[in-house]
């Protein structure tokens, strides 16, 4: 497979053009947070301010079919990107909308059933008794962990967790033991936005199906790194954020089965998400309609289906043999810096480019501001996954996340800058 070209492609992002910290060349290794967006995308976004701008589904004028149009095109098109019907798509705001979304879906049908109200046809699946369980692993981020936390909490349910092994992968040898007969739901991540390790699906999926529980998938280190079909997943739901896939902030998406979304109680109620309105009560509408309450973020679907343009021009095939390469270089490069520990998979099998390290005798912030006054971007912390900083008894780690705009000189500003570190720290 041909390389990325990378000076061609960093030309396409405006920020690329602009220096830091005294002239220094931007080094972005953050995308895992947010990534850069191509002009492409920003002049997607405007151009429907500019030209199309009004409340879709909504109005008899031209403007408003025009807009309705863009939305739904946008629709169509994001859903192709992981081989999806478009009527099986559900705009959020962010994944964590999209996974607090189906969480409240089961709240909200078993507070009903409890009260003796009408649900939809196969919404029992989504009533929980006390003692049900809800799975997820040890390595989530906390958007795939709290929301099930929340609901366990309010319903009686049992949160269980899959644990890790030293190498930094779920351990495949408890899944018989944590999920069982009363497990409703298994809710776990591609990849680990922390630890870099993608999940092997098939034995967790073979587990759920044995016992009748949902699979959701958190695919927001995934869909916008690596091929994504979710016909060859065999999940029920996967949930990511645009913002994280060259794409605008303010928009997610959650994706689910046809018959399982059919089954689901709304989250959020209000306008566009009805069929009918009394006083008295509301029928809903058909998914996706029945999850998109209030006026759309239009301009940010049509900005995102402009980055899933660019991305497919690229191929996803060749944007993961990309970072697989990256990967492997930078994985060589910190093992040859003394005192430096990869948290996470050390080798490229099975692995993001998310890569989190320690530097013995440094505090992570530390490290990260060096790295920053070199005018490499790097994130420090514990990147909302403070169970993983546990399990691997480290207080937080430097986290350096690669995409489609860096390349092998990025790598080395990274080791030079950790470099820089020790020695300025004396480590």
């Amino acid at each position: 497979m041909a390389p990325l070209d990378v000076t061609a492609i960093k030309r396409d992002f405006p920020i690329f053009n602009r220096t830091v910290r005294d002239g220094r060349r931007l080094v972005y290794l953050d995308s895992g947070a947010t990534s850069q967006k191509p002009v492409q995308v920003l002049d997607a976004e405007r151009e429907f301010y500019e030209k199309h701008n009004a409340a879709v589904h909504r109005g008899a004028h031209q403007l408003a079919e025009e807009a309705t149009d863009a939305f739904e095109h946008a629709r169509l098109n994001i859903a192709g990107f992981i081989g999806a019907k478009a009527d099986d798509l559900v705009f959020t705001k962010n994944a964590t909308e999209a996974i607090n979304l189906v969480a409240y879906s089961f709240l909200n049908a078993t507070l009903k059933f409890s009260r003796g109200k009408d649900l939809p046809d196969g919404a029992e699946r989504f009533v929980l008794a006390e003692g049900d369980e809800i799975v997820v692993s040890e390595m989530e981020h906390h958007a795939n962990l709290i929301p099930w936390q929340e609901l366990a909490d309010k319903t009686g349910a049992v949160l269980r967790w899959i644990g890790l092994t030293d190498d930094g992968r779920l351990d495949e040898s408890t899944y018989a033991n944590v999920i069982t007969n009363r497990t409703k739901i298994v809710s776990v991540t591609h990849q680990s936005n922390l630890l870099g390790s993608v999940t092997d699906l098939a034995p967790i999926v073979k587990a759920a199906r044995a016992v009748g529980a949902l699979v959701l998938l958190d695919a927001c280190q995934s869909v916008p790194h690596m091929p994504v079909d979710v016909s060859e997943l065999g999940v029920d739901f996967i949930a990511w954020s645009g913002h994280k896939m060259l794409g605008p902030l303010g928009i997610g998406c959650l994706w689910g089965k046809s018959e399982i979304l059919a089954a689901m109680p709304p989250f959020i109620t209000g306008g566009s998400m009805i069929e009918t309105v009394h006083m008295e009560s509301s029928t809903f509408a058909l998914p996706p309609k029945r999850f998109e309450a209030g006026v759309p973020m239009a301009a940010q679907a049509v900005g995102l289906s402009a980055a899933v343009d660019y991305l497919n021009r690229i191929g996803m095939a060749a944007v993961a043999a990309h970072e697989h390469d990256l990967t492997q270089a930078v994985l060589r490069e910190l093992a040859e810096i003394d005192g430096v520990r990869i948290i996470g998979p050390k080798d490229s099998t099975n692995r993001g480019s998310a890569i989190s390290f320690v530097l013995d005798g440094l505090h992570p912030h530390d490290v990260g501001q060096i790295l920053d006054e070199n005018g490499v971007a790097v994130r420090v912390g514990h990147h909302c996954a403070w169970p993983v900083c546990r399990r691997y008894s480290v207080p937080a780690t430097t986290r350096a996340t690669f995409y489609i705009y860096n390349d092998m000189e990025d790598v080395q500003a990274l080791a030079d800058g950790i470099r820089s570190a020790k020695k300025f720290f004396g480590v």
